[in-house]
């Protein structure tokens, strides 16, 4: 919040068109006393963000001064994510735990539901948290494609695919001729995803399907795609998911499946996925689910009557600074 607010009060923007403000001169441009600024950046200092040079008592950029701006947005939308949809529903982060709710979106807004439902109706919410994720998306979507067979002509199921995007992202990243994608969510989603497809020229060879997956999973499909779903669930939801997808598919059928993991040592240094997913889903997003270890996420499509074919986890290296988590791709085939 410190670091959100210095760009929020122009502070950040101010040294960059100006390097060498004074605290008054920078009080100046945010509105706010010379006091308050030095104090807000004492945190900045420390990081590195920016520099201060005592002598004279000017602050210049620091590691800020090399960000790109594309970079910078990127991680604006991370900030201001975390400050509309997690720090004021985090207060409530207790609640949220022995109710098994999101009691932050009921004692803020008057929302009895999970953060997806209320995304419909709270454009505070929304708006930060679908900046977020195109960002996300646009990492992600790419390299768990690159690490997925899909073979031509498949019949694609992708599974509480939302508004379509992903099955739109299919086509561009794994198209072949005969290749069919289909969207299936809840009914609600029917209206925008096919909107999406026309937008996009594809809407001859991308389908929605309206439906509940605790309920039943469509059938004939050769490949299910779930992606960013199975964390906001606990295991026994989880395993009705997996085992529900199982029932619908023909054996040799695949699944592929993208999720959020922590290390097997929980205590490895490049371990952040644990820094901000397990309060995000219990207490921001659906008062359950969460993270796991690559190992566990396996064994539950063992048990669910899967053979694992592939599990590879993304290279910490490759992602972009500003991640807040480590996703891994699991392929399973159903065997006869």
């Amino acid at each position: 919040m410190t670091l959100l607010s210095c760009f929020e009060l122009g502070i950040i923007d101010a040294l960059r068109d100006r390097p060498g403000l004074t605290a008054a001169e920078l009080g100046e441009v945010a509105g706010a006393k010379p006091d308050a600024v030095e104090q807000l950046l004492l945190l900045l200092v420390k990081e590195g963000f920016v520099a201060h040079d005592e002598a004279s008592g000017a602050y210049t950029l620091d590691g800020l001064a090399g960000v790109s701006d594309k970079l910078l947005e990127q991680a604006l939308a991370d900030l201001n994510m975390i400050k509309a949809v997690t720090l004021r529903q985090l207060f409530y982060l207790t609640e949220s735990v022995r109710t098994g709710t999101v009691a932050g979106l009921k004692e803020l807004y008057g929302y009895d539901g999970d953060l997806y439902g209320a995304l419909g109706e709270l454009p505070e919410l929304r708006e930060p948290w679908a900046k977020l994720m195109n960002t996300v998306t646009a990492h992600v979507d790419p390299w768990f494609f690159e690490n997925v067979d899909i073979p031509a002509g498949s019949n694609v199921l992708d599974l509480a695919g939302n508004t379509g995007l992903g099955a739109i992202n299919t086509l561009r990243l794994k198209g072949s001729p005969g290749l069919r994608v289909t969207n299936f969510d809840l009914p609600e989603k029917e209206k925008e995803s096919l909107e999406n497809f026309r937008a996009h020229g594809v809407e001859d060879q991308c389908s929605f399907i309206g439906g509940d997956v605790f309920e039943k999973v469509p059938t004939g499909f050769d490949v299910v795609l779930i992606k960013h779903f199975l964390p906001m669930f606990d295991k026994s939801d989880v395993l009705r998911i997996l085992k529900s997808v199982h029932q619908s598919l023909d054996a040799g059928a695949q699944v592929h499946v993208l999720v959020p993991v922590f290390p097997e040592n929980l205590k490895d240094t490049e371990n952040y996925t644990v820094d901000f997913y397990p309060s995000f889903f219990v207490g921001c997003t659906m008062g359950q689910g969460g993270p796991q270890k690559l190992s566990t996420w396996q064994s539950w499509l063992e048990e669910s009557g899967f053979q694992v074919t592939k599990a590879i986890t993304d290279d910490p290296a490759n992602l972009p600074p500003h991640a807040l988590t480590v996703e891994a791709v699991l392929s399973a085939t159903k065997i006869a």
